[in-house]
């Protein structure tokens, strides 16, 4: 588990009524569709959902829909038969029967090739595929979680993602806000990230400069909590804060795009918010 996955959640309003919601919606067998920038954590959040549902005892599979071109990913998705393609010398389950009972979390899901979304498509309101080179339907009980850092809405209006799918994943919606709308967090995430580096790399324990702090808490962190942990292990790894102060300073002083917080486009790229 990585340390994106390990962070300390609900120390924010924002974050409380997630909480509340994952509360109401995670006992249901429900499809939950979470949008959020990348970095925010999207993957905790469907841990988290597994985690309070009647199928935490199941398996939780995690599947990187941008990871592997899309022969790739139907195969990785759905697995495939002997003979199928060259090199496939056996039969090889899919990631929706391994999780056979229990969860899968399709991350990226609005990078899926169109052939996959049909046939994703299917599997919701069926339940049920064919392996790639099978004639026969393979049936699995599996919840669905899906998380994108598009606006899948705005992706269909404009003709990249079929509509019918989005209305099958869309049953419940999480929205994971940016960093920068959760300040109260980023002192909270920084000891903690302190600590857990500091242990990692055999360091002495430190806090935060009061001067470093106040940087982090006006920066905008366009790479979220991602980033935030990857500075933070900077200053355990180098053992000087100061340094690392002095190019958030910098670059807050030069205007550069990583002092501008980045909008949710529809193709998720970053551009320059409000001043």
């Amino acid at each position: 588990m990585t340390t994106m996955e390990q962070y300390p959640l609900w120390h924010s309003e924002p974050m409380w009524e997630l909480k509340a919601l994952i509360a109401r919606v995670a006992a249901t067998d429900a499809t939950v569709l979470i949008e959020g920038e990348t970095g925010v954590g999207k993957s905790l959040l469907a841990r988290e959902v597994h985690a309070q549902s009647a199928r935490r005892h199941r398996a939780l599979v995690k599947v990187s829909c941008a990871a592997l071109p899309a022969e790739l990913l139907e195969s990785e998705l759905f697995g495939h038969e002997r003979g199928a393609f060259t090199g496939a010398h056996r039969r090889k389950p899919g990631k929706f029967e391994l999780a056979h009972g229990g969860t899968i979390f399709l991350d990226e899901v609005g990078d899926l090739a169109v052939p996959l979304q049909v046939k994703l498509l299917q599997v919701l309101q069926d339940g049920e595929f064919a392996r790639l080179g099978g004639t026969r339907d393979v049936r699995v009980d599996v919840r669905v979680l899906a998380a994108t850092n598009l606006r899948l809405g705005q992706a269909v209006a404009a003709g990249l993602f079929r509509a019918d799918l989005y209305y099958r994943l869309n049953v419940v919606r999480l929205v994971v806000p940016p960093l920068r709308e959760r300040r109260a967090e980023i002192p909270i995430l920084a000891q903690h990230f302190l600590r857990l580096y500091a242990a990692r790399y055999n360091r002495p324990g430190r806090s935060l400069a009061p001067e470093t702090l106040a940087c982090f808490i006006a920066y905008d962190w366009p790479g979220n909590v991602r980033e935030l942990e990857n500075m933070v292990r900077r200053i355990v790894v180098l053992g000087d804060e100061g340094a690392v102060g002095a190019e958030l300073l910098r670059v807050w002083a030069d205007g550069a795009p990583a002092f501008a917080a980045p909008g949710f486009d529809l193709l998720g790229a970053a551009v320059r918010g409000p001043a």
